[in-house]
C-alpha cells in the first residue's frame, strides 16, 4: 500500500512555523512509527488506542453501577474523555505535551474489566489462585496495548498508564526516572509477582501525573451524580465538601485551580494541603456512601462474583480440551489473532491458558459478559437489570 507525504519544502515551512521539536519518545522498534509534523509521536500512540478493536467496548463498561438500564449512568467511555479534558486544561497552562495526556488518558483503562472495580476484583482473586500472579486494570492496560496487539507503542504512554493507579492520591506527585523498556519490562513483571506493587509506582513524566490525579477528579463527584441517579443516594448534598466542594463542578474547578496555582513553574504536580485533605476525605465518604453501600455491594457480591467463576473455569476447560467450536476460540483467539496479524506473526493461542481466560474476561463488556453466563449456564439464578421503568 502506497502512503502519500507532504513534499519536503512544505515540511520544513510547516516545521518553522509551528515550531516543531522532537518529542523524544521511545519505542520498541524505532524504525517504525517515526513521527512526522502532522502525526506527532503521541498523536500516533491516542491513534492506535482509538482505533484499537478494545477501545470500542468501554461503551458498555461500568464505571461503578452495574446491570442498570439507564444510559445516563456513566460508562467508562465517558470517564476516559473526562479525564483528558481536566488534563489537557490542566497540561495546556502547565506548557506540557497535551498528544500525551490524551494518549495516557484514552488508553489507562482499556485493560478494565466489565463490572468496574468489582470485576477486577474477582478476576484478580481467582487468576492470583491459578497462576500465583496479581491482575490489575492498569497493568492489563499494558498488556492489552503492548502485549496482545503490539502496537509499539511509546514507552512515555505506557508509563503513563501502568502508573495511573486512580486509588491512590498524593499530595504532591514527582515524577520517577523513565528508563529504558528494560526497566519498565521488570517494573511490568514485579506488578504480576508483588501484591500492590502498582500501587506504588509514580509516573516517569509530569503528564502522566497530571492524568494520575485527573483520574481521581474525573470520578470523585460524578460517582456522586451517578449514585443519585441510580437511587443509591437521595441527593448529593449530604457529603461534607470542604473547601474543595461537594458537587462535581465545583471539585473539578476547585482541584484545577489548586493543581495550576501550586505546580505552575515547577517540575513536579502539587495540590494545596487543604484541598489534598478534603480530596481524602471525599473519597472516604464515597466508600462510604457509595461504593460499599448495601445496594452496590450486595450487588456485586451475590450476583456478579459468581458468576466470574463458573464463567472462568467454563472458559478454561474448553480453552484446555482444543474445543476450536468454542467462544474461547470463536469470539476471543480468533478475534485476537484477525486483529494482530498486523503486528506480529506469532499464535496467541500459545499463550498460557491463564492468560488467555483472563484475557477474554477482561476485554468484555457488561451486557456480553452477561449473555455469554446465560449462554453457557442458562439454568443458573436469572441476571435481574435495574430497569428504565
Amino acid at each position: 500500500m502506497e502512503y502519500m507525504s507532504l513534499s519536503k519544502e512544505l515540511i520544513e515551512k510547516i516545521k518553522h512555523d509551528l515550531h516543531y521539536k522532537n518529542a523524544g519518545e521511545i519505542r520498541r522498534r524505532p524504525d517504525h512509527d517515526v513521527a512526522n509534523v502532522w502525526r506527532p509521536a503521541y498523536v500516533r500512540d491516542t491513534e492506535k488506542i482509538l482505533h484499537s478493536p478494545y477501545y470500542n467496548r468501554y461503551c458498555d463498561k461500568t464505571q461503578v453501577f452495574s446491570l442498570y438500564k439507564n444510559d445516563d449512568i456513566t460508562r467508562r467511555s465517558l470517564h476516559v474523555q473526562l479525564v483528558s479534558r481536566i488534563a489537557r486544561n490542566i497540561g495546556r497552562i502547565l506548557g506540557l505535551n497535551l498528544d500525551l495526556i490524551e494518549a495516557i488518558s484514552l488508553g489507562h483503562d482499556i485493560g478494565h474489566t466489565p463490572f468496574g472495580h468489582a470485576g477486577e476484583k474477582y478476576l484478580n482473586e481467582i487468576y492470583h489462585s491459578q497462576t500465583g500472579r496479581y491482575f490489575c486494570h492498569n497493568l492489563h492496560s499494558v498488556r492489552v496495548l503492548d502485549k496482545i496487539f503490539d502496537y509499539n507503542i511509546s514507552l512515555q504512554t505506557l508509563d503513563g498508564i501502568l502508573c495511573h493507579n486512580g486509588e491512590v492520591e498524593c499530595e504532591e506527585y514527582h515524577p520517577s526516572p523513565l528508563g529504558t523498556f528494560e526497566d519498565f519490562d521488570k517494573k511490568v513483571e514485579k506488578c504480576y509477582t508483588e501484591k500492590d506493587y502498582s500501587a506504588t509506582l509514580v509516573p516517569a513524566t509530569l503528564e502522566g501525573c497530571v492524568v494520575r490525579i485527573c483520574d481521581i477528579i474525573a470520578y470523585v463527584g460524578k460517582d456522586r451524580q451517578d449514585a443519585v441517579k441510580a437511587k443509591i443516594l437521595p441527593d448529593d448534598a449530604l457529603f461534607d465538601g470542604g473547601v474543595l466542594g461537594k458537587f462535581n463542578a465545583a471539585i473539578i474547578n476547585n482541584m484545577t485551580v489548586s493543581i495550576i496555582e501550586n505546580s505552575y513553574g515547577k517540575d513536579y504536580i502539587k495540590i494545596d494541603k487543604n484541598i489534598f485533605s478534603d480530596l481524602s476525605k471525599g473519597k472516604n465518604e464515597n466508600y462510604n456512601f457509595i461504593y460499599l453501600s448495601n445496594a452496590v455491594a450486595d450487588t456485586n457480591e451475590k450476583v456478579i462474583a459468581p458468576m466470574f467463576e463458573k464463567l472462568y473455569f467454563k472458559l478454561l476447560a474448553d480453552f484446555k480440551n482444543g474445543d476450536k467450536s468454542s467462544l474461547i476460540f470463536k469470539q476471543h483467539i480468533d478475534f485476537v489473532n484477525q486483529n494482530r496479524r498486523f503486528y506480529t506473526s506469532d499464535d496467541y493461542a500459545f499463550m498460557p491458558p491463564d492468560d488467555i481466560v483472563a484475557d477474554y474476561i477482561a476485554s468484555m463488556t457488561d451486557d456480553y459478559f452477561v449473555d455469554i453466563f446465560e449462554h453457557y449456564f442458562p439454568k443458573a439464578a436469572t441476571i435481574k437489570y435495574k430497569p428504565y421503568f
